[in-house]
């Protein structure tokens, strides 16, 4: 049975990229979005032409409610629960320790963190609703087969903070945290993992010029390719004794230290020189 992957915010960029990296695999693909139908619905037909399933589920993660609504919707379209779920969807907005923004706050600590970890409840709750009674917990027929998975998108951040972004960076930071508590508490039914990228795509206010800087400002000093942390996504998804694990996928970003954001920092390095070089 061909299983089915769940990605939010899987319409673009690093969604886009884990949605076809898991439909390259033999995965059917199941995209979240909440105002981008249009390429949502562009994306399907692409993966569809690969050979596999797809399809949209529309929804907000700033409520609750809407989430179980949604997910429930998006396991009715799959015919069942999904064996795994990449929380790849989050808030990335600038604000200061100096000037918290407590309502800035409070909408990225629910989509970041709040959003991810009633997910993962909620793929327990549709696993465990789908056993057989007398189904045994552990197969031993099976024991080498995946079981269902949660994937959380973390950030290089998280492992080389800088005070900038602050209300992003404290949920990441509590997302991080979180990954090994639920795959304690999700365990053996769902095993719960992580993907910690770098810096990627333009963001903010960012210029090409400023990216094309700043994306070799880490160790390996060259661009992260986001296919290479979509099959880290799909692997973890596949390896079955994994859980409670985050592989970093940024080129060793995290390795070279700064006091600000990159964007930020860049102007100020010398080109092609990192701290710590030379």
């Amino acid at each position: 049975m061909t299983p089915w992957v769940l990605v939010t915010g899987g319409a673009k960029r690093l969604g886009r990229a884990v949605c076809e990296a898991f439909a390259a695999a033999g995965w059917n693909v199941c995209v979240h979005h909440l105002r981008s139908g249009e390429a949502a619905q562009a994306l399907c037909t692409e993966l569809r032409a690969r050979g596999v399933r797809a399809d949209t589920v529309q929804g907000d993660l700033c409520d609750a409610r809407a989430v179980a609504r949604w997910f429930a919707q998006a396991c009715a379209t799959m015919g069942r629960a999904p064996q795994a779920v990449v929380c790849n969807a989050s808030l990335f907005e600038p604000d200061t320790g100096r000037d918290l923004a407590p309502d800035l706050l409070a909408e990225q600590l629910q989509v970041n963190l709040i959003a991810p970890m009633q997910l993962g409840s909620l793929l327990w709750h549709a696993i465990d609703a789908q056993r057989q009674p007398g189904d045994a917990v552990h197969d031993p027929q099976h024991e080498a087969t995946a079981r269902p998975s949660v994937i959380h998108v973390l950030d290089q951040k998280v492992f080389n903070l800088n005070p900038d972004y602050f209300s992003y960076t404290l949920t990441k930071l509590a997302l991080e945290r979180a990954v090994v508590l639920q795959a304690q508490a999700l365990a053996p039914q769902v095993r719960v993992n992580a993907v910690a990228p770098g810096l990627m795509y333009l963001s903010g206010p960012q210029s090409e010029d400023n990216f094309a800087r700043a994306s070799r400002v880490n160790a390996l000093q060259q661009p992260i390719d986001p296919a290479d942390v979509a099959r880290a996504a799909v692997y973890l998804a596949t390896a079955a004794a994994c859980t409670g694990t985050t592989v970093r996928v940024d080129n060793g970003q995290h390795l070279v230290p700064l006091g600000r954001d990159v964007m930020f920092a860049v102007d100020h390095l010398q080109a092609g020189v990192l701290p710590g070089s030379a």
